[in-house]
């Protein structure tokens, strides 16, 4: 009885010690978590709140729709930037999402041990190196490439922004699609090959179809890297704010605010207009996420 009794307390004991330890961590899960939105709430807020004052002063129309932006002349016309933005991320998609889906069903389904970890290696590599260094190889090898090939005055364009661009967002697109396309069940592409498709039809029609959420990832993942991109851009652009054409300067929303808040006055409408930049920016990065969650969610349903 007495054993008894010592094994029953014990029990209790240790169940209760069980039950405060799971408390503690959900408890620091759950507050980790709310930390996350405390965050995205926050930085919402404050460009909110920055940005509002200088669209309000500068007009809707005149500030989304101007085409010069002239801060000395209170002139804060974005249609040139977000025209920019928009042509260079859509540019890298076309050109990155191709190349990196490829890439991720070759290591996926085709590749042999040794060239899946010698590419794996590259590509962890290229996500690796930093945007500068992009930056200056594109100023110093593509810059004049571009400049010879179409006998330009200047080869910092659109078209080596995108370039670059794309360089940049394939590792992020081949890692997330290859990790997606490594976790559809076998059982999907055995039932496919038995009732007689091949294995490139398999894997097309197939794994492909069951790995578009994580495709869906891999596209939000490349917008955000390529609308959040300053640096590599600024060096092989130009930096001019013209409207956008592939073979003329240009400059994107990123780095007309990395190239004038250093001497925009504080408080100004000209910083104003930066802060404005960012909001659009920011709102751009929602809307993209939006969409291809609604998109990605409806193809599921």
């Amino acid at each position: 009885m007495r054993r008894a009794s010592l094994y029953a307390k014990e029990r209790t004991y240790m169940k209760a010690n069980k039950s405060f330890i799971e408390a503690v961590f959900h408890g620091t899960f759950f507050a980790c978590g709310m930390l996350s939105i405390a965050f995205v709430l926050g930085i919402t807020t404050y460009l909110v709140w920055t940005g509002i004052p200088a669209i309000a002063e500068v007009g809707v129309v005149d500030f989304f729709l101007g085409r010069v932006w002239n801060p000395s002349s209170d002139q804060f016309g974005i249609l040139p930037f977000i025209l920019t933005s928009v042509y260079g991320t859509l540019g890298a998609l076309a050109l990155g999402l191709p190349l990196g889906l490829f890439t991720a069903l070759y290591l996926s389904k085709y590749a042999r041990p040794n060239a899946k970890r010698v590419i794996s290696s590259a590509v962890a590599l290229l996500a690796g190196i930093p945007s500068v260094v992009y930056g200056l190889v594109g100023m110093i090898v593509l810059v004049p490439m571009v400049q010879l090939a179409f006998g330009l005055s200047s080869g910092a364009t659109l078209l080596a922004a995108i370039v670059v661009l794309t360089i940049m967002i394939l590792p992020y697109i081949v890692n997330v699609s290859s990790t997606a396309l490594e976790a559809v069940p076998r059982d999907y592409e055995e039932g496919s090959l038995a009732l007689g498709a091949t294995k490139t039809e398999t894997y097309f029609k197939v794994s492909l179809h069951a790995a578009r959420s994580g495709v869906a990832a891999a596209i939000i993942q490349g917008v955000g890297r390529a609308l959040g991109e300053a640096m590599a851009i600024i060096m092989v652009a130009g930096n001019v704010a013209n409207m956008p054409h592939f073979f003329t300067s240009v400059r994107f929303l990123t780095t007309a605010i990395v190239s004038e808040m250093s001497y925009a006055s504080y408080g100004s409408l000209h910083r104003q207009a930066l802060f404005s930049i960012g909001l659009v920016l920011f709102a751009f990065i929602v809307l993209v996420n939006v969409i291809l969650n609604v998109i990605a969610r409806r193809r599921e349903q």
